[in-house]
């Protein structure tokens, strides 16, 4: 059995807090568990108290008083992997024994593992050795980063990149011609920052024939110049065509990918994460991985809706529910529109800077209600892609007339990016999580109102509206879409700032979150959206040593 994971996270925002002054934690008389790990003189926040109100004013239980936040205790007791005492360090000395291993914090300051809720872990691990194209400023720039990377090629190798930003680019999207002077011989696949748009050259093209006959799948769209003949961008559900036809890695590789990513995690200080969409290659992979002992955090895989093959397994087994949560199986992740950067986000009135385009969304980018109510009955909780304030209305419609009323499932909105004022309430009402990426805000923040217009931006990546309506939240960084960093996580939550602490003030700060729930954000509202809360998410007696 894989030793648990032990975080101790110095928490650079909270620096200025004081020492701790007091602890409502109970101090044992007699300890009956020798610790193998017992930390000391820390500033722990063990979140361990009444939740702040809806409005983010800590709760009376808090450690928080005129002069700000304290720690709430100093010392944890640890035996195999569980927490037997948080506390004073004075008092978690009664757990010592000779081989113990004592550690001395010197006030660093400690809060619960981190848990990021939506990721994609294999493409991050791929990523981790492709080509990162991730805050590439132009086309020119990727050109150039990417002959850096593709040096000793063979004919027909694929140069595969990813994190171009389809959003910022898709007022003046590049062509395959800039992709065919610097690589004539080679097929070039360019995924966008979110997934949603694909370029790609010439030779690709040939290679999955595509040209100027080919029609593009229902959802989807082939950009094309003014002859007919595609650009080489792809965008929505086109981009299968050729994200189909690419070479799949095998398992063994594949499971690297997914390690590697892993271990970037929790190096990182994250102690779980939520795979968004895991096909059949992810869960051969991550099987073989748990069977190894080599997964280095804990897994919650979301099985994606679209493989159907995969889906008839799944209905046949049920939930997978690892006592260790090394492994849990227990969601299904549907796609109900595209994304706002491509204008495939599904709204109710048209694109203010697209006039007769709405998106698209439902049957028509590929969700299947049938297979997903199916799962439900299956006892699967189900997480739903939806952006558009469109998509968001069809999809908790779509919650309120399946077998998803059951609220008890904890069902999820992945992105909930944009919502009409008068469906907030509903997410309340159907107990429905709203899966957010706090990063989004301070990335879109370009773009999103050129899409939106003034009026409806109001109900986007809308935090503070979403807690005043008591709807549960989670934060995640939709990994490798954002940059993870809990540091920027917290920083977008917060002040609504990009990483250049632009702009001034916040972008719509009325959306703005405290410390206190953007904690929660990555702990244990993370935690109780994957039916973990009393496991993880807290540093409490009891509970993981995450």
């Amino acid at each position: 059995m894989l030793q648990r994971l032990i975080v101790i996270f110095i928490l650079l925002l909270l620096s200025s807090c004081s020492e701790p002054k007091s602890t409502d934690k109970t101090e044992p008389v007699v300890a009956t568990t020798i610790a193998d790990t017992i930390l000391i003189n820390g500033n722990i926040y063990s979140l361990d108290w009444d939740e702040p109100a809806l409005d983010g004013t800590p709760s009376n239980s808090a450690p928080y008083n005129e002069t700000g936040w304290h720690a709430d205790a100093e010392a944890i007791a640890i035996s195999n992997g569980e927490i037997l005492f948080v506390g004073k360090s004075i008092a978690a000395k009664q757990y010592e024994g000779k081989l113990t291993q004592v550690i001395d914090l010197k006030g660093a300051t400690v809060i619960p593992g981190l848990v990021d809720s939506h990721v994609h872990i294999a493409e991050f691990g791929e990523l981790l050795q492709r080509v990162n194209l991730t805050d590439i400023p132009t086309p020119e720039a990727a050109v150039i980063k990417l002959k850096e990377y593709a040096t000793n090629l063979k004919t027909d190798d694929w140069v595969i990149g990813q994190g171009w930003d389809e959003g910022a680019w898709a007022n003046n999207y590049p062509n395959r011609q800039i992709l065919d002077e610097a690589f004539p011989d080679n097929p070039v696949y360019l995924k966008s920052l979110h997934g949603f748009a694909v370029w790609v050259n010439s030779k690709a093209l040939e290679i999955v024939q595509i040209d100027k006959d080919t029609k593009a799948p229902v959802g989807g769209e082939i950009v094309r110049d003014d002859t007919g003949v595609p650009t080489g961008i792809l965008l929505n559900r086109a981009t299968t065509l050729v994200a189909d036809k690419i070479p799949q890695p095998s398992i063994d590789k594949f499971a690297e990918y997914i390690k590697d990513g892993m271990q970037q995690m929790a190096k990182d200080g994250f102690v779980a994460i939520h795979q968004a969409g895991a096909e059949t290659l992810h869960i051969a992979a991550l099987e073989q991985l748990q069977k190894n002992n080599m997964l280095p955090i804990r897994m919650y895989a979301m099985l994606s809706a679209r493989d159907k093959d995969l889906s008839e397994i799944w209905l046949k087994k049920g939930p997978l529910i690892d006592p260790e949560g090394f492994l849990d199986i227990r969601a299904v992740k549907a796609y109900y529109d595209g994304a706002l950067g491509s204008r495939g986000a599904r709204l109710i009135e048209d694109y203010s800077d697209r006039e007769g385009h709405r998106g698209v969304s439902g049957e028509g980018y590929g969700f299947d209600s049938e297979i997903v109510d199916k799962m439900i009955e299956a006892g699967f909780q189900v997480g739903v892609h939806a952006i558009g304030d469109a998509g968001n209305r069809e999809t908790l419609a779509y919650f309120a007339k399946s077998a998803a009323s059951n609220t008890n499932m904890r069902h999820r909105i992945e992105h909930a990016q944009v919502v009409h004022p008068d469906d907030f309430k509903y997410f309340k009402n159907l107990n429905i999580i709203a899966s957010m990426e706090p990063p989004h805000a301070v990335e879109d923040k370009t773009w999103a109102e050129e899409r939106l217009g003034s009026d409806r931006i109001k109900g986007a990546y809308a935090w503070r509206t979403l807690r005043l309506e008591g709807v549960p939240l989670t934060f995640n960084s939709d990994l490798p879409g954002s940059d993870h960093n809990i540091f920027y996580g917290l920083h977008s939550a917060i002040q609504r700032q990009d990483k250049k602490l632009q702009p001034m003030g916040g972008w719509h700060p009325e959306q703005t979150v405290t410390i206190e729930e953007a904690i929660r954000g990555y702990t244990n509202w993370a935690a109780y959206s994957a039916f973990r809360e009393k496991q993880t998410g807290l540093l409490k007696t009891g509970y993981w040593a995450d």
